[in-house]
């Protein structure tokens, strides 16, 4: 390999694990004011976005630039085009983050539920798996980032259980239907979290191996619970 190419392709590596380390404190915080009703930090986490997106156009221009003037192939190849796969996800990582953040605003003055609590663990869950599996890009952890793509449906049966209670609750009390509807949404950017934590595994298996994991991921089916927009509140 080129000594140029292969410095420049360190470089990437770095600045995608820069940003997942970005993308991981976004997460982190929208779960944290969410809990704590801090608006402030709110409203910083939703004025900082804008630093992943730009690094999400930066890390795919590059990679361009890099397979543009090098024209590399194999393992090399797979770098390259993993970290724009990564950065893509990481970025929507970032804008869910920043609609939790955005509703959390609505539901500062809202009353603490049980259900509130249990979307706060939900939370801690995904914001763990997006951490071991940017840990595991970091240093090529194979088995690692398989270990999260293996443990997917732990978040899906979490949405599942809050989807249904939320329901339940709403269709008991309509006076709890509109802090309900937006518990909803954020359940459902945690559950995508949690899908942009096992694609970022899925592209790390690939970029190590080669191979494409074929395997259906574990999970419940999505026929069991309809989308959010499908309800009728």
């Amino acid at each position: 390999m080129d000594a140029s190419c292969a410095d420049e392709l360190r470089q990437l590596a770095a600045e995608v694990t820069r940003m997942g380390g970005l993308a991981e404190a976004q997460v982190a915080d929208a779960v944290d004011c969410l809990a704590k009703r801090d608006t402030g930090m709110a409203r910083q986490l939703i004025e900082r976005d804008v630093r992943l997106d730009a690094m999400q156009a930066d890390i795919e221009r590059r990679a361009i630039a890099l397979i543009a003037s090098y024209g590399p192939s194999g393992v090399d190849l797979r770098r390259a085009v993993s970290a724009m796969k990564l950065a893509m996800n990481l970025e929507r990582c970032g804008d869910l983050a920043r609609n939790i953040a955005k509703r959390s605003l609505v539901l500062a003055d809202a009353d603490p539920t049980t259900i509130m609590r249990a979307i706060e663990r939900m939370g801690r869950l995904v914001s763990s798996r997006l951490n071991e599996v940017v840990d595991a890009y970091a240093v090529s952890d194979f088995d690692r980032a398989l270990g999260v793509w293996r443990r997917d449906e732990e978040v899906d049966d979490h949405y599942e259980s809050l989807f249904r209670e939320l329901l339940e609750l709403m269709r008991q009390d309509s006076a709890t239907v509109q802090t309900g509807a937006h518990l909803l949404f954020i359940a459902k950017n945690l559950e995508r979290i949690g899908d942009h934590a096992t694609n970022i595994a899925e592209i790390i298996h690939f970029e190590i191996t080669g191979e494409e994991l074929t395997a259906q991921r574990p999970k419940w089916s999505s026929l069991d619970t309809p989308p959010i927009e499908d309800l009728a509140l």
